[in-house]
């Protein structure tokens, strides 16, 4: 019985598949997050930069056995990333591979409501933000608080085919509600518009225990650590609701009746045509020249819009 639960196909996400001997150290390397720390019942958050400490993918890392760890991103970024990790390995003892089209991602989301009896499976789920825990052949990671969700991977093949998931009862839910509790959440997500467009901390990664300030070297932590101890980072991730109808996508870009200049990471139409999105834009409040149109630039397009909490704190 999974009454109040909802599953949805995430079928824009796929699968980098890592392994071999040196898959942690090889990717120690190149992220932000202390790949250590990685286990059988952890799984990362974790960003991939550029040297410039700018954000080429966010990856969701789950280790599926001692060598050998998947990353969950967008599909349309996943063969570019493992071809551009693929040039780092040198020596190292690893093989990278865009596995795509042989994993099934699937959202699992709980009723807001403790009344609605617990299916079966639901013990079995992860409880908190950040673990994972193995489903018969499936991994599912808890991604979301409230409500409660799930990523669950498991394989496209057949076998998974004729041994359905315990949740496969549950009735679907369209992938738009899906984009709208990510968006309540505040939870990033880079998509080839907006590939190597933030640096970390304007996503608020740091804030998502997404960075290790107290690992190793990786590619573009220089210009992350120094954004961190020099200060307050003046332009951040921030949730907005416009006042009318409007339709935005990530990497659009414009400006609040404010004067704050933003650019969207991501965005939800609501049911009355209104747009809730997540956007990278100067903190209320604060004189940044970053925020503001450059001199003879092209006028933005101005947009009324309503500012909305995050479930988080930011940094002062």
């Amino acid at each position: 019985m999974c009454r109040g639960w909802n599953s949805v196909s995430l079928d824009s996400l796929g699968v980098l598949r890592a392994r071999g001997a040196d898959v942690v150290s090889f990717l120690q390397g190149q992220l932000s997050n202390d790949v250590a720390l990685l286990g059988p019942g952890r799984s990362l958050l974790a960003g991939y930069h550029n040297p410039q400490g700018r954000v080429i993918a966010l990856l969701h890392l789950v280790q599926a056995s001692a060598d050998e760890v998947l990353a969950i991103l967008p599909r349309e970024l996943t063969a570019a990333v493992a071809s551009r990790l693929a040039k780092f390995i040198l020596r190292a003892k690893v093989r990278l591979a865009d596995e795509s089209p042989l994993w099934r991602l699937t959202g699992l989301v709980a009723p807001g409501s403790p009344a609605d009896p617990a299916p079966a499976f639901a013990g079995a789920l992860p409880g908190a933000l950040n673990d994972s825990a193995r489903l018969g052949e499936a991994i599912a990671v808890r991604i979301g608080a409230r409500p409660a969700r799930w990523l669950v991977l498991s394989s496209a093949g057949a076998a998974s085919a004729s041994a359905p998931l315990a949740f496969a009862g549950c009735p679907p839910m369209a992938f738009e509600r899906w984009r709208a509790l990510a968006v309540a959440a505040g939870e990033p997500q880079i998509c080839a518009a907006t590939s190597e467009q933030f640096v970390a901390q304007m996503l608020n990664l740091d804030v998502l225990g997404a960075i290790a300030f107290d690992k190793g070297c990786y590619t573009g932590q220089e210009v992350i650590a120094r954004a961190h101890y020099r200060g307050r980072v003046k332009r951040r991730l921030q949730r907005f609701v416009t006042h009318s109808p409007l339709r935005l996508e990530p990497g659009d870009a414009g400006e609040l009746s404010d004067g704050r200049a933003f650019k969207v990471v991501n965005a939800v139409a609501l049911a009355d045509g209104r747009c809730e999105f997540l956007a990278v834009a100067p903190l209320a409040g604060t004189d940044s020249a970053a925020g503001r149109p450059q001199p003879g630039a092209e006028r933005a397009t101005v947009i009324s819009a309503q500012q909305l909490a995050l479930p988080y704190p930011l940094p002062p």
